[in-house]
């Protein structure tokens, strides 16, 4: 098989949550702990730190990879989905893993699984490969990002110096459940038993399951926005937003950069610094220039995109991976207080979700593009035209992503702004 072959077997003939939805999500762990038994336990062989939550994790993961890659240590980051590359899932130090190396694990697993007769989903199989890879490169750590849940998710596996998670919203909730309360149990399932856990957003309905299971489990847990609070300071000559971090009240990060511009970023940035806090206390080496460098240049060290990346001047030309309710949320807010004179939005959904929520939140003062991504989840533009249309959102719809976004551009004056986002499969099409 050459690389080619590769990815198709594996997006085609794998259950592949991202194309084809909750049919392939797994209910148990059973795969992943045979895969780790047969590759003889990867991951064990260097330190990890656990990510979840349902927004930001992505974002943190990335934040936490950029500064132990600036503090010296072979830095591996496991995230998801990939938006142009597979190979964007499994980096060591901001490198993608090689075609080769994926063409030949793969390999390798077919040729073993004649006799092991695993049947594996994508994911399921991407995250051994990623653990496995690691562990052969010597990585001195891994951020594995959690793919869906936490509990149940296949980088549960994992023992990590350090668990974090995020934030809790209303997404999945056909497989996660239909409450904060529920989801935050899920999310939850990642706590192990006397291993610090952060929480990077205080929430009323989730903050009771938290500490319910950390105790259960006697893990210190720590509420990241209740020890630091960042406010927004300006934008550099650089392009990069400087912001202000205090600490119990006191000033004590003044000025720091970060290249990540959505001001968003200002509520996952608590969870990234009290993990750096317990990080050195576990005896990791994280000066505070590690720390500003690596926060001022996470998409350079990273390779992270997506997230409110400028793509495109006169007209200003932004994507966002944002798709839920909180992230949608965030987005909407940030195009807010960005000066333009109209707003061009491409919109896409996924059909087995409701859109409704996100529907309600769009700006009504906006041309939209209603269109569908080139996958079998992809809401139809014409339906997502249909239900847009009942909460006031106006504009025609195009049958394929990069046919909107033409339009958006030729309608586009210098001074507007065009969005990209709602899905991120329309965005990784724009990418």
């Amino acid at each position: 098989m050459d690389y080619s072959d590769t990815l198709d077997y594996l997006f085609t003939r794998l259950p592949m949550f991202q194309r084809s939805g909750p049919a392939a999500y797994k209910n148990n762990l059973d795969n992943t702990l045979r895969l780790d038994e047969l590759y003889d336990h990867p991951h064990r062989r260097y330190k990890t730190i656990h990510v979840a939550g349902t927004n930001g994790k992505g974002s943190v993961s990335h934040m936490l990879a950029a500064i132990l890659q600036s503090a010296g240590y072979k830095t591996g980051l496991y995230t998801s989905p990939h938006l142009k590359d597979f190979r964007e899932r499994i980096k060591i130090d901001g490198e993608m893993i090689a075609e080769e190396d994926v063409v030949e694990w793969v390999e390798h697993y077919r040729t073993n699984n004649e006799v092991w007769k695993i049947e594996p989903s994508f994911f399921e199989l991407t995250v051994a490969l990623a653990f496995d890879y690691f562990a052969r490169q010597n990585v001195d750590v891994a951020i594995m990002e959690v793919g869906l849940g936490g509990r149940l998710d296949s980088t549960n596996i994992i023992t990590p110096e350090l668990s974090v998670i995020t934030n809790i919203g209303l997404d999945h909730v056909n497989l996660l459940g239909d409450t904060l309360e529920k989801i935050a149990a899920e999310k939850a399932g990642i706590i192990k038993p006397e291993v610090p856990v952060v929480i990077g957003t205080s929430q009323k309905e989730t903050a009771p399951v938290f500490i319910r299971k950390a105790e259960e489990e006697k893990a210190p847990l720590y509420f990241a926005d209740k020890a630091y609070k960042v406010t927004y300071a300006t934008l550099a000559l650089d392009g990069k937003q400087n912001v202000h971090v205090e600490k119990d009240g006191e000033v004590v990060l003044p000025e720091l950069k970060l290249d990540l511009l959505g001001v968003y970023q200002h509520r996952n940035l608590p969870a990234v610094l009290k993990a750096v806090d317990l990080l050195r206390e576990k005896g990791f080496e994280i000066p505070e220039t590690a720390l500003r460098n690596g926060l001022a240049n996470v998409v350079g060290s990273t390779g992270l995109l997506g997230r409110w990346q400028i793509i495109g001047n006169n007209p200003l030309i932004v994507c966002d991976t944002g798709h839920n309710e909180d992230g949608i949320r965030a987005v909407v807010a940030q195009i807010e207080n960005t000066a333009h004179q109209k707003l061009h939005f491409v919109f896409g959904a996924v059909g087995d979700k409701s859109a409704d929520k996100v529907l309600a939140l769009l700006p009504k003062i906006a041309e939209y593009y209603f269109v569908r991504a080139n996958i079998e989840r992809a809401m139809d533009e014409t339906e997502l035209q249909r239900q847009a249309h009942t909460f006031g959102l106006k504009g025609d719809c195009y049958n394929s992503v990069n046919e909107g976004f033409r339009k958006a551009r030729e309608n586009a004056g210098k001074h507007d702004l065009v969005f990209v986002g709602g899905s991120t499969f329309v965005v990784a099409e724009i990418l």
